[in-house]
């Protein structure tokens, strides 16, 4: 699909990787329409990406405000080309601690978090790309993230793993479904990367952290997330996949 002129909403844009995939598709031409918690800096990376870029507040986990939120960019740009989403988080914590049971409270909040979210968040977005007039029989991109913890989830991993695993599980699927409507549906699993939740990480531990990896052995860039983005919207024959971003690691157990 060719980015400029094209809509795309990013989700989790305030920050990370997708703030830089939200930049790099302004950059290409796109209107990005970033959503974000009320209390991110969504407003202002919006306010730096043209006059064409809106914020629009939302808390994923708020399943009947996605539908508003969509409805509303929709309202304000016209469609919904492409669709960018990586809000997401999780607990540490593992099955069996001295204090009893893993919470059953924390395992669904961070299933609902990256799973529920990201699917309800997915079946409005190709409702909104449903009706987009065909460029060379394809109406929309949807990319989603899952984590190589979806395939190598760590000691006390097992929420978070879960979560991912059926991001990385639903892709394939959703493709099928979506197809004949000329809708692309990937995901990316990223291993360490620099973000916002990474930034306490001393240099000596990101070093063991990714010791493991085959090369470049340092955490991903937010630039290196979003540069994907643009290929998987790029190319057409990117559908139905999960790919990993990784640098080669496999995740040990700890």
């Amino acid at each position: 699909m060719e980015i400029a002129g094209k809509v795309a909403v990013v989700v989790g844009g305030a920050s990370g990787m997708a703030r830089a995939t939200a930049e790099a598709l302004a950059g290409r031409g796109a209107t990005v329409a970033i959503c974000d918690l009320p209390t991110s800096a969504g407003a202002e990376v919006a306010a730096g990406l043209g006059p064409s870029a809106t914020f629009h507040a939302l808390d994923v986990t708020d399943f009947d405000a996605a539908e508003a939120v969509l409805d509303e960019i929709v309202a304000c740009h016209g469609a919904l080309h492409v669709a960018v989403n990586t809000a997401g988080g999780g607990v540490a914590q593992r099955m069996l601690t001295k204090d009893g049971p893993h919470s059953l409270a924390d395992f669904r909040w961070t299933v609902e978090l990256n799973l529920v979210g990201t699917f309800n968040l997915n079946r409005w977005q190709a409702t909104h790309m449903a009706v987009n007039e065909p460029e060379d029989g394809e109406r929309g991109v949807i990319v989603n993230t899952a984590s190589i913890a979806a395939f190598e989830g760590q000691i006390g991993q097992v929420a978070y793993a879960a979560a991912k695993a059926g991001i990385a599980g639903m892709t394939l699927t959703m493709a099928r479904d979506l197809g004949s409507l000329g809708i692309r549906v990937n995901a990316i699993a990223p291993s360490l990367f620099s973000t916002g939740a990474t930034v306490g990480i001393s240099d000596a531990f990101a070093d063991q952290l990714t010791k493991d990896a085959a090369f470049p052995k340092r955490m991903g860039r937010p630039s290196e997330y979003a540069t994907l983005v643009l290929s998987i919207v790029d190319n057409p024959m990117l559908n139905g996949g999960t790919i990993r971003l990784d640098a080669g690691q496999r995740f040990g157990p700890r």
